[in-house]
C-alpha cells in the first residue's frame, strides 16, 4: 500500500515539472531552471517522507491491534475471549462440558484474573524483573490449580477434602458438607436455637467458603506435589538455588493457607458456641476473613479504620455479585423451560436476557475478585511493613 501512494506522488509529481520548467524559462530565464530543480527535489523529498511516516503509521497500527484486540477466532468471524492462547484453549473446552452457568462464569472471572497477572509478568520479563522465576513459577501454579477446580486437569477428582477426613466417617442425614469436623459443627449450631433463619443462612455461607477454602488448599497441595517431582527430573545445578527459592516460596504459601485454614475452623467453632454479636462488622465470609487478617496484621487504628470503610464497600460489591450468580441460574432455568415450549420469538428474548445477563455477571465476578486480590496483598504488604518497623 505504501509503495503505491509513492508512485502515485512521483507520477502526479513528474507530471508537473514539464510545465515548471516552461513557466520559469519564460519568465525568468535560464538561472532560475537552476532553483525550480532545487524546488523539485524538495518537493520530493518531502513527498517522500510523507509515504513513509504514513506507511509507518499504518503498519504500527496493524501491529498493535493484532496484538491488543481479540481476533477472529475462525470463519465463524466471533471474536476470541482472551489474548492469552492457553486461556482461550480451557474456555472453548469449558463451554464443551456444558458447565452450570454460575460455574461457568465463575471459571471466566477466574481466567480474567489469570489474564492480568500474566500480562503483568510478561512485562516484568521484559524489564527483568523475575530473574529468579519466581512469579513465572507463582502463575504456572495458580493456572494449574484452575484446571483442576474445574475438573479440567486430566483426571478424576478423588482428593480428600482434609487431612482430618475419616475413612470410617458415615454420612448421616444432615451431613453436607462431607467433612466430619464440618458437619458435626454445622448439626450442633442449627439444633442450638441460637440462631435466627437469615443467621443460619449467613453461617451456612460461612461453612461453603471454609468448605471452599478446604478443597483449593488439597489442590494446591497436590499441584505443588506434582511440580516438585518435575524440578527433579529437570533440575541442573545452575538452576539449582533458584529452583530451591520457587519450592521454599510455595511451601511458605502452603504453610500459610494451612495456618488460614486452622483459623477459620476455629472462628466456626466459636460462632457455632455463640452465635452472631451485635458488634459483627460484616457478613460475608470473605470480607470476614481478610478483617480478621488485617486484625492480625498489626496495623494502626487510622490504617484500620480506613480499612473497614473499603471492606464495606467491598461486601457491598460481593453482595452484588452474589444477587447476580442467583439471578444468571434462575434465567438459565426460564430459559430451558422457555425452550421446550418451541417459541422461537419467546426463545430469542429469553437467550438475549440470558447472554445480558451472563455477561454482566462475568464483569461483576471479575471486578469482585480483582478487589479482593488487591485487599489481600494491601494487608499483606501492611503487615509486613509494621513487622519490618
Amino acid at each position: 500500500m505504501t509503495s503505491g501512494i509513492v508512485k502515485s506522488h512521483n507520477r502526479n509529481v513528474c507530471a508537473v515539472v514539464p510545465l515548471i520548467f516552461r513557466i520559469a524559462y519564460r519568465y525568468f530565464g535560464a538561472f532560475s531552471v537552476v532553483g525550480c530543480v532545487k524546488l523539485f527535489l524538495l518537493m520530493k523529498l518531502q513527498c517522500l517522507a510523507v509515504a513513509l511516516c504514513f506507511g509507518v503509521t499504518v503498519m504500527a497500527g496493524k501491529y498493535s491491534r493484532e496484538l491488543n484486540d481479540p481476533k477472529p477466532s475462525g470463519s465463524d468471524g466471533q471474536t476470541v475471549e482472551f489474548r492469552v492462547a492457553k486461556l482461550n484453549q480451557v474456555w472453548e473446552k469449558a463451554k464443551r462440558m456444558q458447565l452450570s452457568p454460575v460455574r461457568q462464569a465463575e471459571l471466566h472471572s477466574d481466567l480474567k484474573i489469570q489474564e492480568k497477572d500474566e500480562l503483568q509478568w510478561k512485562k516484568m520479563k521484559v524489564e527483568g524483573l523475575d530473574e529468579n522465576g519466581e512469579k513465572e513459577a507463582q502463575l504456572r501454579r495458580n493456572f494449574n490449580v484452575i484446571l483442576a477446580k474445574y475438573g479440567m486437569d486430566g483426571k478424576r477428582d478423588t482428593r480428600p477434602l482434609e487431612s482430618n477426613y475419616l475413612k470410617d466417617h458415615e454420612t448421616k442425614e444432615g451431613d453436607i458438607f462431607d467433612d466430619p469436623k464440618l458437619d458435626k459443627l454445622w448439626n450442633k449450631a442449627k439444633s442450638s436455637g441460637k440462631f435466627s433463619n437469615e443467621e443460619l443462612l449467613s453461617l451456612k455461607r460461612e461453612f461453603q467458603h471454609h468448605k471452599d477454602k478446604i478443597h483449593e488448599y488439597n489442590i494446591l497441595m497436590d499441584t505443588i506435589s506434582r511440580t516438585e517431582e518435575i524440578h527433579k527430573n529437570v533440575i541442573s545445578p545452575l538452576e539449582g538455588d533458584a529452583k530451591e527459592h520457587v519450592l521454599h516460596q510455595k511451601h511458605t504459601d502452603l504453610k500459610q493457607k494451612m495456618r488460614d485454614l486452622n483459623q477459620g475452623l476455629e472462628r466456626l467453632r466459636k460462632l457455632s458456641h455463640e452465635g452472631f454479636t451485635e458488634d459483627s462488622e460484616f457478613r460475608e465470609p470473605r470480607v470476614i476473613e481478610l478483617w480478621e487478617a488485617a486484625k492480625r496484621a498489626n496495623l494502626s487504628e487510622d490504617e484500620l479504620d480506613s480499612l473497614k470503610e473499603e471492606l464495606r464497600h467491598f461486601e457491598t460489591k460481593v453482595e452484588k455479585h452474589s444477587h447476580y450468580q442467583e439471578q444468571l441460574e434462575l434465567s438459565h432455568q426460564k430459559l430451558r423451560h422457555v425452550e421446550a415450549s418451541g417459541d422461537k420469538e419467546h426463545i430469542k428474548r429469553n437467550q438475549e436476557k440470558y447472554n445480558t445477563l451472563a455477561e454482566k455477571t462475568r464483569e461483576m465476578g471479575y471486578k469482585m475478585k480483582k478487589h479482593l486480590q488487591d485487599l489481600s496483598n494491601k494487608i499483606s504488604r501492611q503487615g509486613l511493613e509494621h513487622n519490618e518497623l
